[in-house]
């Protein structure tokens, strides 16, 4: 959907009702938050409804001015107190005035919560994102129900500051180390605080019980308002833990970040400039980010990925979900390290015995132990009860007999990446499991096709190629070979939903999306060393990009053996488009470490520099002109331009936007990019690469016309 169609703003009502305080203490006002839908579509903020909310309050201030209410709360419809501002109005402004209009429309509203006259109080009964934080932050004094896991400020992972107030208030109310955890590292990391978390570090001030949460908020508000309940707040940092706690934080994103996106180091400025600015001031500086920000393509590209992801849970090309098999007992065939995440993950998930066959006992002991581990890892850190984490283990069983798989609906291979083997693997299972049975294969970039070509019912077979971590990565490519039958498609679909992963359909062609993408990328930077490129200038040229990590600290994760043998099998079938690297091979033949360790905690580890000796070592011809980090940055936008343009022409999707989908959840690419194909466009790389865009104006970009 082009964002110059938006849906009409889902209005959320500011509903007004008084309660009577305990201990005759007067009258309360209670707001409450409801756009009259169920829980699926979530409490939003656009323009109209702030509108209404800055009439209710000014009615409510009017009130207490002449003595009729004691306090107000604020609270929201079930399992809500607000998700945020509605990021499809957002996405539509057109100018930067009304962008600033928007900013200042907010603090209108909000800032009544902090001048009315009487003490305000949020009940925060739900989730409470962004703006829907800020209502809470802007009252005087704030309850929490213990169940609620949903509690942050994600603007900056959007393109977008807190601009509503959270700016300003969080670090002069929780400190400006913990400011910068709730605003810069946690929105990255996409990780929300629960009610325990945000109450530990004063985000909140009680956390109260689910069931009488609103009875119980009311009760609490009376104590404070009766002096009987004291909230102790932090005293405001000196000046000189301020200073060098922001300086280090924008080193820090310097490191990290390295001006790909502007959102970040603007929340930063205005969380450095709020311990000594009033509020007034503090309020205009973040009318003027947001306004800048609101008209920046990498606000609107990281709305487009965020509609992405949410829109991902209904993948596109799926078949009827009633073809889908039920899958009762799942077999997992190898014991290795992603054998083992992978068996975890079905036990975990679909509740389901799942069994793990290897050639040899200790192989099968070790993957077994990997799942032991693993569940004590999560028991002991408290985020998988002990119950659970036995029940999980006891399902988990390893043999070394093929027969164990006999009574299994669902069998997926994770043995070595050789086509013969996995060919192999798949005509002794064709004896073994039932006729219906699935066979799945977690190749990363062989032809299923043609791992599936002898078997009698090629049409069981289907690619479910997940990501390592397996637990953590949110994407599965699911691989439609040339006979993959609809059953099979919808039962691959069905199970990845019940993992609670997204499923993006690709077709059986090399590499798929990720790899050949990722790879791709990886082969180009080691071509350019072999030209005379230097390691460390090659291993700087994406930070532009503000990937999630260098090209060489990819390199080391995914293992240089495991690079290179994709890299030779992606040439082999997609031609010198994936180059040869003599460096690379020398480079794992001799073992070389790729990386340094990481100078801190989070920031990047760079390329060792002894690989520049293993390149120039392997080198037999002469370099050419050694290309700088520009030219090296726009060889690998150029590739991956080239590469796009063919992936839609094969048909290996059959959109951009799944392309986008991938590489965010694949490869962790960050919003602001869009995925790659916004950011392509709005560099110009589309039109010059293939003589046109790759997405419509507008559809991720702030409109040219």
């Amino acid at each position: 959907m082009s964002t110059s169609a938006p849906r009409p703003e889902r209005v959320t009502h500011a509903l007004v009702r008084d309660v009577r305080l305990p201990g005759d203490l007067g009258t309360l006002a209670l707001v409450t938050l409801d756009n009259g839908l169920d829980h699926t579509k979530p409490t939003t903020l656009g323009p109209q409804g702030i509108a209404e909310l800055t009439a209710v309050l000014r009615a409510q201030q009017a009130r207490a001015a002449a003595g009729e209410i004691a306090a107000l709360a604020v609270t929201g419809k079930p399992y809500f107190l607000a998700a945020g501002a509605d990021l499809t109005q957002v996405a539509t402004v057109r100018s930067r005035e009304e962008a600033l209009a928007l900013g200042r429309g907010g603090h209108d509203a909000y800032r009544l919560l902090g001048e009315l006259g009487v003490p305000t109080f949020a009940f925060v009964n739900g989730v409470a994102l962004g703006g829907g934080l800020e209502v809470a932050l802007n009252c005087d004094y704030r309850t929490v129900a213990s169940d609620v896991r949903a509690l942050a400020l994600p603007e900056t992972g959007l393109g977008l500051v807190p601009g509503w107030g959270g700016a300003y208030l969080v670090p002069r109310l929780v400190g400006i180390e913990a400011a910068l955890d709730v605003v810069l590292t946690r929105p990255a990391a996409n990780k929300p605080f629960t009610a325990q978390q945000a109450a530990a570090i004063g985000l909140v001030d009680e956390v109260l019980a689910p069931a009488d949460f609103l009875e119980e908020s009311v009760r609490w508000a009376a104590g404070v308002l009766a002096g009987d309940v004291t909230v102790a707040r932090r005293p405001l940092d000196d000046a000189a833990t301020w200073d060098a706690t922001v300086a280090a934080a924008r080193a820090r994103l310097d490191a990290v970040v390295h001006g790909s996106r502007p959102a970040p180091g603007r929340a930063l400025d205005l969380m450095a400039a709020a311990r000594d600015t009033d509020r007034d001031a503090a309020f205009a500086a973040e009318d003027e980010a947001l306004a800048d920000l609101i008209m920046s393509d990498e606000m609107r590209a990281s709305v487009y990925a965020f509609g992405l992801v949410q829109s991902g849970k209904r993948p596109t090309g799926a078949p009827d979900a009633a073809l889908a098999r039920p899958v009762t007992r799942v077999g997992v065939v190898g014991a290795g390290l992603m054998a083992a995440q992978i068996a975890l993950l079905f036990a975990q998930r679909l509740g389901v015995p799942v069994v793990m066959r290897d050639l040899d006992k200790a192989r099968v002991e070790q993957g077994l132990g990997t799942v032991r581990s693993t569940v004590e890892r999560l028991v002991t850190s408290g985020r998988m009860s002990s119950d659970a984490g036995a029940r999980i283990v006891a399902q988990v069983t390893g043999s070394t007999d093929i027969a164990v798989f006999a009574g299994c609906d669902l069998v997926i291979e994770a043995v070595t990446e050789v086509l013969e083997l996995k060919k192999k693997v798949f005509a002794e299972l064709e004896g073994v499991i039932a006729p219906d049975a699935i066979l799945a294969t977690n190749t990363s970039a062989l032809s299923v096709t043609r791992m599936a070509a002898d078997l009698e019912h090629p049409g069981r077979v289907v690619g479910l190629h997940f990501f390592n971590p397996v637990a953590a990565m949110p994407l599965v490519e699911v691989v439609q070979a040339e006979h993959t039958s609809d059953e099979a498609l919808a039962t691959a679909f069905a199970v990845v939903g019940r993992l609670r992963k997204t499923a993006v359909l690709v077709a059986d062609r090399p590499g798929f999306v990720v790899n050949r993408l990722l790879v791709l990328l990886l082969g180009v930077i080691v071509d350019a060393v072999e030209k005379g490129t230097p390691v460390e200038v090659a291993d700087r040229a994406l930070d532009p990009l503000g990937l999630p990590m260098p090209p060489f600290e990819l390199f080391d994760l995914v293992g240089p053996a495991v690079g290179l043998h994709v890299l030779t099998s992606l040439r082999e079938n997609l031609g010198e488009r994936f180059p040869r690297s003599p460096g690379l091979e020398r480079l794992v033949a001799d073992g070389t470490r790729v990386v340094g360790p990481a100078p801190g905690k989070g920031l990047p580890k760079r390329v060792d520099p002894a690989v520049q000796e293993v390149f120039d070592a392997a080198r037999d011809t002469a370099v050419a002109a050694p290309a700088d980090e520009a030219g090296v940055l726009d060889a690998v936008l150029t590739a991956l331009t080239v590469e796009v343009g063919h992936m839609l022409d094969e048909g290996v999707v059959t959109t951009p936007e799944q392309i986008d989908l991938c590489m965010i959840l694949g490869a962790g690419w960050g919003f602001h990019l869009g995925g790659i194909t916004p950011y392509l466009d709005r560099t110009g790389y589309s039109e010059r690469v293939l003589g046109r865009r790759l997405l419509p104006d507008d559809r991720a970009n702030v409109p040219l016309t």
